[in-house]
């Protein structure tokens, strides 16, 4: 997998911005979407010239194709790490339908319009990688923290939901969950851990691309088996 190209999304910072430095460095193709084009230009400083920033908004289907159809200029996707994401701390109280929905439409919405598009390639090779990142947020979910909690939670159903209609037909295009943990950056915690740590788990398990792995789901560094 090492030679294809990986589009990373959520890459203008935090864990985005650490996997997109992690692959460049291990000599990916890396296409970086994200909202800001000045944070995906300082991504681009840091990752080297083999990093190519595209500006999207990942909750606009749109803007989603847009983004893959110039991706698809530089090589065929072939890795797919679905990792943008917004926390909006709110009370249920505060929150309204829309503020609501539209956390679902970056979180879920974003991994759904990212994984259909990127499938485009990966079904006509036959083969790809595509990590989604969530959290354990859903089965236990914090105060101010509904909309996250929700939609994480779908990104994990969703996971489960790509491998029931893909894993028998197309085995080589290997589906997984994983839950980095509470990470410093401006979504986690002060006292979190350094994305860049994260960035290493999660690069070495884009790049593990065993069918054995479909429907796998990893936390940290670590498999989570089912019971």
């Amino acid at each position: 997998m090492a030679k294809q190209l990986a589009v990373i999304t959520g890459a203008g910072s935090g864990l985005g911005r650490a996997l997109a430095m992690k692959l460049c460095g291990r000599g990916l193709l890396v296409a970086g979407l994200g909202r800001r084009e000045d944070a995906l230009q300082e991504t681009a400083s840091l990752a080297g010239e083999s990093f190519t920033p595209v500006v999207a908004d990942v909750s606009d289907p749109a803007q989603v194709r847009a983004a893959i159809e110039t991706t698809r200029a530089i090589a065929p996707v072939s890795i797919l790490i679905n990792n943008a994401g917004v926390y909006p701390h709110r009370d249920m109280l505060d929150e309204t339908s829309e503020s609501f929905m539209q956390t679902v439409a970056i979180n879920l919405g974003g991994t759904v319009a990212c994984s259909s598009e990127a499938l485009k390639n990966m079904c006509e090779t036959g083969r790809g990688r595509i990590l989604n990142v969530s959290s354990f947020a859903d089965m236990h979910p914090l105060p101010c923290s509904a909309a996250y909690s929700v939609s994480k939670g779908a990104v994990t159903t969703f996971s489960r939901a790509l491998v029931a209609d893909l894993g028998d037909r197309l085995p080589k295009i290997v589906i997984s969950t994983w839950m980095p943990g509470m990470l410093n950056t401006e979504m986690g915690l002060a006292d979190g851990l350094d994305p860049a740590v994260a960035a290493k788990w999660g690069a070495g398990l884009a790049l593990w691309d065993d069918p054995s792995l479909n429907g796998s789901v990893f936390e940290m560094d670590r498999e989570i088996l089912p019971l």
